[in-house]
């Protein structure tokens, strides 16, 4: 099995170890594309020399590309930064091609699900032997060679040895989930940041009930909110434009079994308005190509029968 280490700041790794978060974002200060792994695969972080350690690490679950005021919304103090300025002043600094008049620079975005923080008494040491002085952003290992097999083995004694790690992997993946691919995605218990990009990606960028593609006014909506017992998964989210993800948890309008938009006659009735929205009525959702990402039907029931106002 193949995994990262990742060179991470350091000024990052120990805000974010002071907090234990369930989800973070490594975020690179450019729009560079990551293929070094695959959804699931373990993403460890490595400190700046001198400080030659393996700290800890989490589980990959998405490289993605946005701007960096939907990346604060959607992540805030887990992108390791205490406020919006600072992160966005950290990103600015550390582009290769600065231009500060940049409004809202795209960054990319390695989700890791699960991240856990290692006591400095168990970090690993780098060795020279397979790691060079030159690496700047990171390195893939395999655990088919026994060079990735003994640092794997490393990192697995140190999450045996501390019972809370162990016990909040647990708590955070469901029964029975592969450890990498498109099931990872579909069955693991995500935060509410990779949530969102989860989403926003599924759906192309693109509101699943107008078409509407300005990034900006979409927002990834959950069917049975998280307040009510409703997962962070691809199946319990539709992306749709802001004024319409407020009218779906107002429950003014829903979506039917059939996958077809379904406005309530209370708009008209309470607002004496609504034109617009009804000439949404009927019209068949824009849907993720792949049957596994696409609405539930237990999360459409339950929208249709607690909060649709019929």
């Amino acid at each position: 099995m193949k995994f990262w280490i990742g060179v991470t700041n350091n000024d990052w790794f120990n805000f974010l170890s002071q907090r234990q978060p369930d989800e973070v974002n490594f975020w690179q200060p450019g729009g560079t594309a990551f293929k070094a792994l695959q959804s699931g695969e373990l993403f460890l972080f490595k400190l700046h020399s001198p400080l030659n350690y393996i700290v800890g690490g989490g589980y990959f679950v998405r490289h993605s590309i946005f701007p960096i005021s939907l990346v604060w919304n959607a992540f805030g103090e887990k992108n390791g930064a205490e406020d919006f300025e600072s992160f966005r002043s950290r990103i600015i600094r550390l582009r290769k091609q600065i231009n500060r008049d940049e409004i809202d620079p795209m960054i990319g975005c390695n989700i890791l699900a699960n991240p856990f923080f290692f006591k400095e008494d168990d970090w690993i040491p780098v060795s020279n032997e397979w790691w060079s002085p030159n690496i700047v952003q990171g390195k893939t290992f395999d655990t088919d060679n026994s060079t990735g097999f003994s640092i794997w083995e490393e990192v697995q004694r140190r999450l045996m040895m501390n019972e809370k790690l162990v016990q909040d992997k647990a708590e955070n993946v469901s029964e029975e989930v592969p450890l990498y691919g498109s099931e990872y995605l579909t069955h693991a218990r995500l935060g509410q940041g990779a949530f969102r990009v989860l989403v926003t990606d599924t759906y192309n960028r693109r509101c699943s009930i107008t078409g509407e593609r300005t990034l900006p006014v979409l927002d990834a909506a959950h069917i049975k909110p998280y307040a009510d017992s409703g997962p962070h998964r691809i199946d319990n989210g539709l992306l749709i434009r802001t004024d319409l993800h407020k009218l779906f948890d107002l429950g003014y309008v829903t979506i039917t079994p059939e996958f077809r938009v379904e406005v309530s006659r209370r708009i008209k009735e309470e607002f004496e308005n609504g034109r617009e929205y009804y000439a949404l009525q009927g019209n068949q959702l824009h849907l993720p190509a792949s049957q596994i990402y696409r609405p539930s039907l237990k999360y459409i029931e339950w929208h249709n029968q607690v909060k649709y106002k019929k």
